[in-house]
This record gives C-alpha cells, sequence and structure tokens, in this order.
C-alpha cells in the first residue's frame, strides 16, 4: 500500500506534541532539585513507596520519552514505557479526581497507545537512518 503524503504527516500531529507535553510537564523537575523533592512528598502522601526514587524514575522516563517521540526514534519502546507511566498515573493518582482533571492523563494514555501502534513514522529518525542505510549512493563506507 503506498501511503500518501498526508498519511506520512498524520503522525506528526500525536509525536510532536506529545513530546512537548511531557518534555515541558517535567523539565522543572528535571533541572530543579526542589521541584523533584516537591514531586516526591506529592508521591510519600500517595503512600508510593520509595517516592524519591519513584519520581526520579517517572520525571526522566517522561524527559527521554519526550525527546524519542519529537526524534521519531525508539518510539514504540518509548510509548510502551509511557503506557505503563500512565496507567500507574491513573490508577494510583487520578482515580478519584474527577473526569475533567483525569483527562489530561488519558489524552498522554491514549497518545503514546497510538505511538505503540504505529511507531517511529515516516518523518522520524529512525526512517531516516533506515532509509539512508537502504541507499547505495550514501553507503561512503564500502571499499572502492
Amino acid at each position: 500500500m503506498k501511503v500518501t503524503t498526508p498519511r506520512k504527516l498524520a503522525d506528526l500531529f500525536v509525536r510532536l506534541p506529545l513530546g512537548f507535553h511531557l518534555i515541558y510537564g517535567v523539565q522543572d523537575n528535571v533541572f530543579s532539585w526542589e521541584r523533584m523533592l516537591e514531586f516526591s512528598a506529592f508521591l510519600e502522601n500517595l503512600n508510593i513507596p520509595s517516592p524519591l526514587l519513584a519520581a526520579h524514575i517517572s520525571v526522566y522516563a517522561q524527559f527521554i520519552c519526550g525527546i524519542l517521540f519529537i526524534l521519531g526514534w525508539k518510539t514504540k519502546w518509548a510509548a510502551l514505557t509511557m503506557i505503563v507511566n500512565f496507567i500507574v498515573a491513573i490508577v494510583l493518582v487520578h482515580t478519584s479526581d474527577p473526569y475533567p482533571v483525569v483527562f489530561p492523563a488519558i489524552m498522554m494514555l491514549s497518545s503514546a497507545i497510538y505511538m505503540f501502534l504505529n511507531g517511529d513514522g515516516y518523518y522520524g529518525l529512525a526512517n531516516f537512518l533506515k532509509t539512508r542505510n537502504q541507499n547505495p549512493d550514501n553507503n561512503h563506507n564500502q571499499p572502492v
């Protein structure tokens, strides 16, 4: 099946905002120890075991996966990580919250599921590297 240009672009409208939002949502925790401690205290109030470790895992997973989504590289692994992350967030943090409060986490989970099912996308680093390696004109490492 031939993939049309609009179809090639379609994943960008999920991948780029998803990646941006993940990075934006945790960058304060990545670059500020005080904010990381606040997040850890929030998790401790929810009786999450090892709250500081859990805070680090969640924050850095979101930050790294956000970068991977934007690059379009290893998106299935990033998506699987975010699926687990947001299922845990919905179950442990948002079960008693009203729908409007849970909605962002549901959308992040849904977007991660979409990325898991669709992969890196046409305009991603993985596809660029794959096509580059398959084109013999671009392989300058072959002996003459």
